[in-house]
């Protein structure tokens, strides 16, 4: 997953997607409504007023039609004192998000270039990132968890178990589920909060992506949610491994994982639908965009550490009175 999606010459994301939306293989949630620009716009400007910070960093920009959506509805005093920064790790998007954007934003490749460039002290948010980092695949056998893994020797790619190994951390693996599930572990997400999460000095984060928490994610899904698109349209089991770099490959999100990986340095609020953020915001043409608003889900977190000081987590948050 990590080649087919990001090898810097035959990865989807470095180098054949095409388009987001309807052109594309895909579309994201800005490029049918303002509406979720519009509620991460007032989340922002509330985080950035209630953290005293002046930098915002979205990761994962796509074409930059979200930056541009927050950019434009975000109060003109505070829109005119923040600072904008995009994180982005293919040059063939970050082309694209500069076309778009031009001089408004800074654009870094790693979230740790944009976090040293705004001191440790932002307010970040990202939607449909975590999807995109390569997964684990684990089904259980015999009353036990074994990874899949993929073997290259035919014609075409074929599924292969590996010995029983240590499990990666994962609250989905203290749940009960019958003989043959699948599941996917974002254990690559994991080890990327870990390389960064320490050096964020100050700040909230708000996470947007398809998924649930564990006791919901694999509801009536026996073979998991791992799975492929091209021209939008979707692939499933053995079909995701054929023409590697030309389609997207994704899995939902497992938020409860999200929490627990990151407990050691943020304050998680309670899990939100996208619906319940972009509803004050939607205007009556927005009726779609509401109900699909529902398959997503919301994560805000905030940094444990003020001011040098480690601070109790607590139960109010920021998302719900973001309208206010």
């Amino acid at each position: 997953m990590e080649r087919a999606l990001h090898d810097p010459v035959h990865g989807y994301y470095s180098r054949n997607i095409r388009d987001i939306g309807a052109r594309g293989d895909f579309t994201t949630a800005p490029q049918l409504s303002e509406a979720p620009g519009k509620a991460i716009a007032a989340w922002v400007a509330r985080a950035l007023r209630e953290t005293g910070t002046r930098n915002v960093i979205e990761i994962g920009p796509g074409l930059g039609t979200l930056a541009k959506q927050v950019i434009r509805n975000l109060p003109l005093g505070l829109r005119l004192r923040a600072r904008f920064h995009l994180v982005e790790s293919s040059s063939h998007l970050m082309e694209r998000q500069k076309a778009l954007l031009g001089e408004k934003v800074r654009h870094h490749t790693s979230i740790r270039g944009a976090l040293e460039a705004c001191s440790g002290k932002a307010v970040i948010y990202s939607n449909e990132l975590v999807d995109a980092f390569p997964v684990r695949l684990f089904e259980k056998r015999d009353g036990s968890w074994l990874e899949i893994a993929l073997d290259h020797s035919g014609d075409k790619p074929a599924e292969i178990f590996l010995p029983p190994t240590e499990l990666p951390p994962s609250s989905i693996f203290q749940r009960e589920f019958p003989e043959g599930q699948r599941v996917e572990i974002h254990d690559s997400c994991r080890l990327w909060l870990e390389s960064w999460l320490p050096d964020w000095k100050k700040g909230a984060m708000l996470t947007i992506d398809y998924g649930d928490a564990a006791d919901n994610l694999y509801r009536r899904r026996p073979k998991g949610t791992l799975r492929a698109y091209f021209l939008h349209q979707r692939s499933e089991g053995a079909e995701i491994y054929l023409n590697p770099g030309l389609r997207d490959i994704t899995a939902d999100v497992n938020f409860t994982d999200l929490v627990e990986w990151s407990r050691p340095w943020l304050e998680s609020d309670a899990l939100l639908s996208l619906s319940d953020l972009m509803r004050p915001f939607a205007g009556s043409a927005d009726a779609d965009m509401l109900r699909a608003g529902g398959y997503f889900t919301v994560l805000c977190q905030k940094t444990l550490v003020t001011s040098g000081r480690r601070r109790e987590p607590k139960s109010r948050g920021l998302i719900p009175d973001v309208a206010g």
